[in-house]
Protein backbone atom coordinates (compact mmCIF):
# COMPACT_ATOMS: atom_id res chain seq x y z
CA UNK A 1 0.00 0.00 0.00
CA UNK A 2 1.37 3.65 -0.79
CA UNK A 3 2.41 5.38 1.82
CA UNK A 4 0.55 8.94 1.78
CA UNK A 5 2.92 10.37 4.28
CA UNK A 6 5.70 10.30 2.45
CA UNK A 7 7.49 13.71 2.47
CA UNK A 8 7.52 15.14 -1.15
CA UNK A 9 8.59 18.78 -2.87
CA UNK A 10 6.49 21.54 -2.98
CA UNK A 11 6.47 22.91 -6.38
CA UNK A 12 3.53 21.17 -7.78
CA UNK A 13 1.72 22.72 -4.56
CA UNK A 14 3.25 25.95 -6.01
CA UNK A 15 2.21 25.59 -9.82
CA UNK A 16 -1.34 24.92 -8.74
CA UNK A 17 -1.31 27.49 -6.42
CA UNK A 18 -0.41 30.03 -9.47
CA UNK A 19 -3.06 28.81 -11.74
CA UNK A 20 -5.80 29.13 -9.24
CA UNK A 21 -4.83 32.71 -8.61
CA UNK A 22 -4.77 33.40 -11.73
CA UNK A 23 -7.85 32.11 -12.74
CA UNK A 24 -9.16 33.85 -9.22
CA UNK A 25 -8.33 36.98 -10.19
CA UNK A 26 -9.33 37.18 -14.17
CA UNK A 27 -12.51 36.18 -12.96
CA UNK A 28 -13.00 39.06 -10.85
CA UNK A 29 -13.36 41.38 -13.50
CA UNK A 30 -16.86 39.45 -13.90
CA UNK A 31 -18.15 41.02 -11.06
CA UNK A 32 -18.49 44.19 -12.62
CA UNK A 33 -21.75 44.13 -15.28
CA UNK A 34 -21.66 46.56 -17.68
CA UNK A 35 -24.61 49.06 -17.19
CA UNK A 36 -27.72 48.54 -19.49
CA UNK A 37 -28.66 52.02 -20.43
CA UNK A 38 -31.75 52.73 -22.63
CA UNK A 39 -31.20 53.46 -26.47
CA UNK A 40 -29.66 56.27 -27.15
CA UNK A 41 -27.81 56.58 -24.26
CA UNK A 42 -25.89 59.71 -23.16
CA UNK A 43 -22.58 60.83 -21.42
CA UNK A 44 -24.66 62.05 -18.20
CA UNK A 45 -26.31 58.40 -17.87
CA UNK A 46 -23.18 56.75 -18.09
CA UNK A 47 -21.42 58.71 -15.43
CA UNK A 48 -24.54 58.58 -13.40
CA UNK A 49 -24.60 54.59 -13.62
CA UNK A 50 -20.66 54.18 -13.15
CA UNK A 51 -21.53 56.42 -10.06
CA UNK A 52 -23.64 54.03 -8.94
CA UNK A 53 -21.05 50.97 -9.08
CA UNK A 54 -18.83 52.76 -6.95
CA UNK A 55 -19.13 50.25 -4.02
CA UNK A 56 -18.84 47.50 -6.85
CA UNK A 57 -15.19 48.85 -7.93
CA UNK A 58 -14.28 49.21 -4.50
CA UNK A 59 -14.95 45.63 -3.57
CA UNK A 60 -13.65 44.01 -6.87
CA UNK A 61 -9.89 46.19 -6.52
CA UNK A 62 -9.56 45.17 -2.71
CA UNK A 63 -10.29 42.03 -3.58
CA UNK A 64 -7.99 41.78 -6.49
CA UNK A 65 -5.40 43.71 -3.74
CA UNK A 66 -5.78 40.70 -0.95
CA UNK A 67 -5.95 37.99 -3.52
CA UNK A 68 -2.68 39.58 -4.55
CA UNK A 69 -1.31 39.91 -1.20
CA UNK A 70 -1.96 36.32 -0.16
CA UNK A 71 -0.22 34.86 -3.50
CA UNK A 72 2.40 37.01 -2.36
CA UNK A 73 2.74 35.44 1.31
CA UNK A 74 1.54 31.78 0.34
CA UNK A 75 4.90 32.39 -2.22
CA UNK A 76 7.18 33.18 0.78
CA UNK A 77 6.04 30.82 3.08
CA UNK A 78 6.71 28.20 0.28
CA UNK A 79 10.47 30.05 0.28
CA UNK A 80 10.55 28.32 3.55
CA UNK A 81 8.51 25.26 3.25
CA UNK A 82 10.97 22.57 1.90
CA UNK A 83 9.22 19.28 2.01
CA UNK A 84 5.12 18.68 2.17
CA UNK A 85 3.08 15.28 2.39
CA UNK A 86 -0.75 14.61 1.92
CA UNK A 87 -1.77 16.75 5.05
CA UNK A 88 0.30 20.02 3.48
CA UNK A 89 -1.00 19.43 -0.04
CA UNK A 90 -4.77 19.03 1.13
CA UNK A 91 -4.61 21.65 3.44
CA UNK A 92 -3.81 23.95 0.20
CA UNK A 93 -6.13 21.95 -1.95
CA UNK A 94 -8.89 23.26 0.71
CA UNK A 95 -7.32 26.73 0.68
CA UNK A 96 -7.46 27.13 -2.45
CA UNK A 97 -11.02 26.16 -2.75
CA UNK A 98 -11.53 28.98 -0.57
CA UNK A 99 -9.40 31.12 -2.74
CA UNK A 100 -11.39 30.08 -5.66
CA UNK A 101 -14.57 31.20 -4.24
CA UNK A 102 -13.28 35.03 -3.82
CA UNK A 103 -14.78 35.66 -7.20
CA UNK A 104 -18.37 34.87 -6.41
CA UNK A 105 -18.42 35.98 -2.55
CA UNK A 106 -16.94 39.43 -4.18
CA UNK A 107 -19.78 39.10 -6.74
CA UNK A 108 -22.41 38.50 -3.87
CA UNK A 109 -21.19 41.61 -2.64
CA UNK A 110 -20.78 44.27 -4.99
CA UNK A 111 -24.73 42.99 -5.90
CA UNK A 112 -25.65 43.35 -2.60
CA UNK A 113 -23.55 45.30 -0.22
CA UNK A 114 -26.57 46.57 1.57
CA UNK A 115 -27.34 44.19 3.08
CA UNK A 116 -25.55 41.87 6.03
CA UNK A 117 -25.74 38.30 4.86
CA UNK A 118 -23.60 38.78 1.43
CA UNK A 119 -20.78 40.46 3.78
CA UNK A 120 -20.57 38.35 6.25
CA UNK A 121 -20.35 35.43 3.39
CA UNK A 122 -17.17 37.42 2.30
CA UNK A 123 -15.60 38.02 5.61
CA UNK A 124 -16.00 34.27 6.42
CA UNK A 125 -14.38 33.68 2.89
CA UNK A 126 -11.22 35.24 4.27
CA UNK A 127 -11.89 34.36 7.64
CA UNK A 128 -11.33 30.30 6.78
CA UNK A 129 -8.53 31.61 4.17
CA UNK A 130 -6.54 32.87 7.34
CA UNK A 131 -7.30 29.86 9.27
CA UNK A 132 -5.79 27.99 6.64
CA UNK A 133 -2.93 30.43 6.43
CA UNK A 134 -2.06 29.91 9.47
CA UNK A 135 -2.52 26.29 9.87
CA UNK A 136 -0.50 25.67 6.60
CA UNK A 137 2.76 27.70 8.17
CA UNK A 138 2.29 26.03 11.82
CA UNK A 139 1.88 22.33 10.49
CA UNK A 140 4.66 23.05 8.22
CA UNK A 141 7.13 24.05 11.33
CA UNK A 142 5.50 21.32 13.61
CA UNK A 143 6.52 18.76 11.14
CA UNK A 144 10.36 20.42 10.56
CA UNK A 145 9.29 20.98 6.43
CA UNK A 146 10.88 24.54 6.87
CA UNK A 147 14.38 25.41 5.66
CA UNK A 148 16.80 24.07 9.00
CA UNK A 149 18.40 28.03 7.91
CA UNK A 150 15.01 30.01 8.89
CA UNK A 151 14.97 32.18 11.30
CA UNK A 152 13.58 31.12 14.61
CA UNK A 153 12.24 34.50 15.40
CA UNK A 154 11.06 35.04 11.79
CA UNK A 155 9.14 31.68 12.30
CA UNK A 156 7.70 32.89 15.55
CA UNK A 157 6.13 36.28 13.95
CA UNK A 158 4.72 34.49 10.75
CA UNK A 159 2.20 32.54 13.11
CA UNK A 160 1.49 36.06 14.67
CA UNK A 161 1.08 38.03 11.60
CA UNK A 162 -1.02 34.76 10.11
CA UNK A 163 -3.79 35.29 12.82
CA UNK A 164 -4.15 38.87 11.31
CA UNK A 165 -6.60 38.14 8.88
CA UNK A 166 -8.89 35.43 10.70
CA UNK A 167 -9.30 38.17 13.55
CA UNK A 168 -9.93 41.07 10.83
CA UNK A 169 -12.32 38.91 9.48
CA UNK A 170 -14.12 38.65 13.03
CA UNK A 171 -13.73 42.04 13.65
CA UNK A 172 -15.36 43.11 10.33
CA UNK A 173 -18.19 40.75 10.52
CA UNK A 174 -18.88 43.01 13.93
CA UNK A 175 -18.81 46.14 12.30
CA UNK A 176 -21.50 44.84 9.73
CA UNK A 177 -23.78 45.00 11.57
CA UNK A 178 -23.30 48.87 11.85
CA UNK A 179 -22.27 50.26 8.61
CA UNK A 180 -22.01 47.34 5.98
CA UNK A 181 -20.98 49.00 3.08
CA UNK A 182 -17.55 50.20 4.55
CA UNK A 183 -16.67 47.07 6.88
CA UNK A 184 -14.26 45.81 4.88
CA UNK A 185 -12.06 48.79 4.92
CA UNK A 186 -10.57 46.94 7.79
CA UNK A 187 -8.94 44.81 5.67
CA UNK A 188 -6.27 46.96 4.50
CA UNK A 189 -4.66 46.70 8.00
CA UNK A 190 -3.25 43.93 6.17
CA UNK A 191 -0.96 45.95 4.48
CA UNK A 192 0.67 47.35 7.36
CA UNK A 193 0.60 44.17 9.43
CA UNK A 194 2.32 42.65 6.48
CA UNK A 195 4.83 45.26 5.26
CA UNK A 196 7.35 42.99 8.31
CA UNK A 197 11.26 42.63 6.82
CA UNK A 198 9.97 39.06 6.19
CA UNK A 199 7.96 40.05 2.98
CA UNK A 200 11.55 42.10 1.67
Amino acid sequence: MENYNVPMTTKRIETLVDGIFAIAMTLLVLSLNVPQLIYPATDIAVIHSLSAMLQQFFIYFMSFILLALFWRINHTQFYFIKKANQTILWINIIWLSLIALVPFSTNLVGSYGYLKVPIIFFDLNLFFIGVLFSLNWYYADKKNFLDKNADKKMIKSRKKANLALPSLALIAIGLSFISPEWSSLVYFALFFINSHKFFN
